[in-house]
């Protein structure tokens, strides 16, 4: 029998990615075969995110696109799976009559029994309480590049944010155990890859549901233990609870990067507070003191909240003081968007779309002049950089990354080499010019 062919669209998070390579890995195991170009697929799959509304509206565009390819394409069977399948349950079916078949996010590991199913006995929608935590026997195709790709250690959070849907559609707090991450990792490096990237949900809660004291400090060291492995980096860390393990890798482990991704939403006590954040600015520059004590010369990348509902001038004031003071190495700024579904969209005092945009371009402006500073002092230095590959700029330029720049968020480095390089390896470069956001150098 052929095997049918299928496209598969992944939109979102780097989470998110992991799940649709999860699916890629075991449609390939199932006979079926990868294509590029939606209109060659018999079945297109979509892997939707809905975190917020900017989001379930590309997801439904892309939805809708992919609908076309049934009439102007090959397509005979469209699955819709993922954050907005979570989010709105069955009354999808009626909404989305184009779609076969829809998977929550619990549920992505059924994508091949749903379509080898026979006609009449599958479910046109497997939605439930999300439970189900990918292992490393679960076959996976890595998407991201052939030297870097990114490691979920866990599913799920436990927190009730007063403005973020995730525990609704990801679930409880669930943690891989470390031997099952290090058996993953080593089957990664194996195919090629040098760069790993953690991510979760809420990375600093990693193993405290497992109860047999796992924890960040002694995954990264099992972790770096894998020979050809060279960078390790962690992503997504609620300020709370940083785990002293974390900080003594972070500090002493030359495989793990300098690097943290600290999401810290706001500064002002008022904001944070609504926010059910339960930390004080006080306390925030306490963990940020204590991290920089611990790591000195560390990366942190943050990301913050403007146009909260009741956020004032002033509490935006607070906010623009506390990046200025705290000189971040990245940040992104987004405007609160009011979901359905969470607690904040109940609260009074909502922001005007035009004064949310004002505050977002007005902080973006002053962390880009926090950004330019910092890398401007590196120009003359030597640095390491990873090589990701050719770039799209120029034939005759390299695109890589410092170890302080995580892959698509955290801008790169141009490089021009005499003689061609492979992705993956790591070049000495001599940092020649700065940006807002990116460097270029010399091998």
């Amino acid at each position: 029998m052929t095997a049918k062919k299928v496209h598969l669209v992944s939109l979102g998070c780097p989470k998110n990615r992991v799940d649709s390579e999860v699916m890629v890995g075991t449609l390939l195991a199932s006979a079926f075969e990868l294509v590029d170009d939606p209109a060659d697929a018999e079945v297109i799959v979509v892997n939707t995110c809905s975190f917020i509304q900017p989001a379930t509206e590309e997801s439904i565009d892309t939805v809708l696109e992919m609908a076309g390819y049934k009439s102007t394409g090959r397509c005979e069977k469209l699955v819709v799976t993922g954050c907005m399948v979570q989010r709105y349950g069955r009354s999808l079916e009626g909404e989305l009559q184009e779609v076969d078949h829809f998977l929550g996010t619990g549920e992505y590991h059924r994508i091949a029994e749903v379509l080898l199913g026979k006609p009449g006995t599958v479910p046109r929608s497997h939605v439930d309480v999300p439970m189900y935590l990918h292992d490393e026997l679960a076959p996976r195709v890595n998407s991201w590049s052939a030297a870097s790709a990114y490691l979920k250690i866990s599913e799920g959070c436990d927190h009730r944010c007063a403005f973020c849907i995730i525990p609704t559609l990801r679930g409880k707090l669930r943690s891989r155990t470390i031997p099952s991450l290090v058996a993953e990792a080593r089957g990664l490096v194996d195919s090629g890859v040098v760069e790993l990237n953690l991510v979760s949900q809420d990375s600093t809660a990693y193993g405290r549901d497992l109860k047999d004291g796992s924890g960040l400090g002694a995954l990264l060291a099992a972790l770096a233990e894998i020979e050809a492995l060279r960078w390790i980096r962690l992503h997504y860390a609620y300020p709370h609870g940083l785990p002293a393990g974390l900080l003594e890798q972070l500090a002493r482990n030359p495989k793990v990067c300098r690097y943290l991704d600290i999401p810290l939403q706001h500064a002002s006590g008022p904001v944070l507070r609504a926010m059910r954040r339960g930390v004080t600015r006080e306390g925030q520059e306490r963990i940020l003191d204590r991290i920089r004590d611990a790591v000195p010369g560390i990366s942190l990348r943050t990301t913050f909240i403007v146009g909260f509902p009741g956020e004032t001038d002033a509490d935006f004031d607070v906010l623009c003081d506390f990046v200025r003071s705290q000189r971040f190495d990245h940040v992104g700024v987004f405007p609160y968007y009011r979901e359905a579904g969470t607690d904040a969209a109940a609260l009074p005092a909502q922001i005007p779309d035009d004064v949310k945009e004002q505050r977002r371009a007005h902080l973006f402006a002053i962390q880009k002049e926090i950004s330019r500073s910092r890398l401007a002092a590196l120009v003359g230095t030597q640095q390491t950089v990873l090589i990701d590959g050719p770039s799209e700029e120029s034939e005759h330029l390299l695109r890589g990354r410092l170890a302080s720049q995580a892959p698509d968020v955290d801008g790169q480095v141009y490089v021009s080499s005499p003689s061609p390089v492979r992705a993956g390896a790591f070049l000495p470069v001599r940092i020649t010019q700065s940006g807002d956001h990116d460097l270029a150098g010399e091998a």
